[in-house]
């Protein structure tokens, strides 16, 4: 098909070819846990761990426990962590006062003869207005991807999981490329530093670093000098974004509009940016069957019970609700014609973090990025493109979007979704306060 846009990026990705034995979907966050304890235990030459943040709990311990006992065992191992340089040093929502996890790396090296450097990454001066956002674990010649930060629900440690996607993918070229960017593209930089050693500088005195960084990671891309354009069969392409009108966004869009017969798209925060709700309509127009799975809000990670105290954290879920109903209601005719189907995931008292998309029986997008405002103009973000052009991953994408699927159900009328009358009153009240001063439009652009 003839591409829609004048200067279309998808036909010249560089890609790195893929055999299907080398893909390996992980059935759930408990597995995902216990095949990245498992690819550390074995590492012998690096292991590179990316993330918002590695929690200082239960199922964080175990994975930097794994990490020191790695370098202490094979002190040659190249050992990296980085996360979000502002997330460290908060504690949770709503927790009160916390030191955050940088103090927790800080006594892990104290305590430890091995060395696990842990770098702080800076996207902006505030958390607010961009985070790290990246995927992706590089150990050997392995790439363990997944929407999931590191804590106890994203590795099912316990009784609760927040359920993602988590793929295991072999190929030493997109290992070395995804390491090559951590490496050159944000460690080297002034802006970053080690969370894991005292005294820290303070994000004011970084800020000139900071947009320097931020200006160089909007011109920055993923070295795949070793791949091809030409995609006779399976292959990878990783790609990056960050800013308005980005590469990764760009792609986004792209995908969608090359749909001819479907479109399955997963976003745990339905708020679409304006461009990938027009591709959507289109794709519609065009006959394509689409088919969006989102959180219940119940099943939203920012969800309280109103049995518990009211914070303002917890009016999000119900924003995005409010998106989605407005969104259905619009749709109404294309949703009672099966063309259009909307999933509501829900799972017990379990959360929905799932991302990514499937175009036809041809591509796979493989992302952390939520598919909203934010991700589409703050946020540092990655994904991982997969071309199968000979269907050669099909079984195993049917089990995942079948395991997916399991516990949904569809939105037969826009009015099965509740209203601001039926929301819990201190959630209502506020939502009407936002509402009243205008500053709803703000939020679904930040959040």
């Amino acid at each position: 098909m003839p591409s829609l846009f004048k200067r279309s990026l998808l036909p010249k990705l560089r890609s790195f070819a893929l055999t299907a034995d080398a893909v390996t979907i992980l059935d759930g966050a408990a597995e995902f846990r216990r095949c990245l304890l498992e690819q550390i235990a074995q590492a012998t030459r690096r292991i590179y761990i990316v993330a918002l943040y590695l929690q200082h709990d239960e199922a964080g311990q175990e994975i930097l426990d794994a990490l020191h006992a790695a370098k202490a065992a094979r002190p040659e191992l190249d050992v990296v962590v980085v996360v979000d340089w502002l997330r460290a040093q908060r504690g949770l929502i709503g927790a009160g006062k916390q030191p955050g996890n940088s103090a927790w790396y800080q006594q892990m090296t104290r305590d430890h003869a091995s060395e696990v450097p842990v770098y702080g990454v800076p996207v902006q001066t505030r958390e607010l207005f961009g985070v790290l956002h990246l995927k992706g674990f590089v150990i050997d010649d392995c790439v363990i991807y997944s929407g999931a930060s590191l804590n106890n629900v994203y590795l099912h440690k316990f009784d609760k999981y927040r359920f993602d996607r988590y793929h295991l993918l072999r190929n030493r070229a997109l290992a070395d490329s995804m390491q090559h960017l951590v490496q050159h593209g944000l460690i080297t930089s002034k802006a970053v530093h080690r969370l894991d050693l005292p005294n820290l500088p303070s994000t004011r005195s970084l800020r000139h670093d900071i947009g320097d960084l931020r200006s160089r990671l909007k011109h920055a891309a993923y070295d795949t000098t070793a791949g091809d354009v030409i995609k006779g069969g399976l292959s990878v392409s990783p790609l990056l974004g960050v800013g308005k009108n980005n590469p990764l966004n760009r792609v986004i869009c792209e995908l969608i509009a090359s749909a001819q017969q479907q479109l399955t798209i997963c976003t745990p925060y339905f708020n679409l940016p304006l461009p990938v709700t027009r591709e959507i309509n289109r794709a519609l127009a065009r006959g394509v069957k689409v088919d969006i799975v989102v959180g219940d809000k119940t099943a939203n990670d920012f969800y309280i019970p109103p049995s518990e105290p009211f914070r303002v954290i917890a009016a999000l879920p119900y924003l995005y609700e409010i998106s989605l109903r407005r969104f259905a209601k619009r749709h109404q005719r294309v949703i009672d014609s099966g063309l259009l189907n909307l999933h509501l995931w829900r799972d017990g008292d379990n959360t929905y973090h799932l991302k990514g998309m499937w175009v036809d029986e041809r591509y796979t997008l493989l992302t952390g990025n939520n598919l909203n405002p934010r991700a589409f103009r703050l946020d540092l973000e990655n994904a991982l493109l997969i071309d199968d052009p000979k269907a050669e991953l099909q079984a195993p994408r049917r089990r995942e979007l079948a395991e997916i699927f399991r516990n949904t159900s569809r939105i037969e009328r826009y009015q099965q979704l509740e209203t601001l009358l039926e929301y819990p009153p201190d959630v209502s009240k506020f939502l009407r306060r936002v509402s009243r001063v205008r500053i709803e439009r703000l939020l679904y652009r930040i959040l």
